[in-house]
C-alpha cells in the first residue's frame, strides 16, 4: 500500500529554510495602505486608524495633502488633528473635500500614503463600486474658499 504524504508541498527543493520570509514579529511595519468606512456624518472629520497614526509617531504632520485618484495633481490640504491618546484626524479642509468629491454615509475610502504628507484617496460608493473622477483641467487653489468644484462622476 502507497502511503501518501502529507508535508511540506510547493516549496520546491531543498531544506525550503532559506526562502521562507522572516517571522512577522521581525518584518518592519510599513502602514502605506488603509481604508476607512463613512459611518457617521461624511463632512465631520474623519479618524484614521490607529496603526497609521503609530507609524507617524515621532513626524506628525500638522496636515496632509489629499490626491484624488484619477483626479488630476490637485492637492486638497487638510489639517490633522492628534487627540494627545494616539488617535489621529483629518480635520479642518476634509469637509471641502468631501463635498467635492459627494462622499455619503456608508461609502468606502481607501487611502494609500505616498509619503510626503500626500494621500491618495479611492472613493467607493454605496453599491461598493469604485467611483472614478476626473479633473476639467482648471488648475485651481484649495486655499480660497469659495473655489470648491466638484470633481465629475462620469456616468
Amino acid at each position: 500500500m502507497a502511503s501518501t504524504s502529507r508535508g511540506r508541498r510547493g516549496r520546491g527543493r531543498g531544506s525550503g529554510s532559506s526562502s521562507l520570509p522572516p517571522p512577522p514579529s521581525t518584518l518592519p511595519l510599513i502602514i502605506e495602505e488603509f481604508f476607512i468606512v463613512v459611518c457617521e456624518d461624511p463632512l465631520v472629520k474623519k479618524k484614521l486608524p490607529n496603526k497609521f497614526a503609530d507609524y507617524l509617531h515621532g513626524q506628525e504632520p500638522a496636515k496632509v495633502y489629499l490626491r484624488a485618484a484619477d483626479c488630476g495633481p490637485r492637492l486638497w490640504t487638510v489639517e490633522v488633528l492628534f487627540d494627545g491618546q494616539g488617535r489621529m484626524y483629518l480635520d479642518k479642509g476634509w469637509e471641502k473635500f468631501a463635498i467635492a468629491h459627494g462622499v455619503d454615509f456608508g461609502w468606502f475610502l481607501h487611502f494609500k500614503y505616498e509619503g510626503d504628507d500626500v494621500l491618495t484617496v479611492k472613493v467607493f460608493d454605496g453599491t461598493m463600486c469604485r467611483r472614478y473622477y476626473y479633473s476639467d483641467g482648471e488648475d485651481t487653489d484649495d486655499e480660497s474658499d469659495d473655489d470648491v468644484k466638484p470633481c465629475i462622476h462620469p456616468l
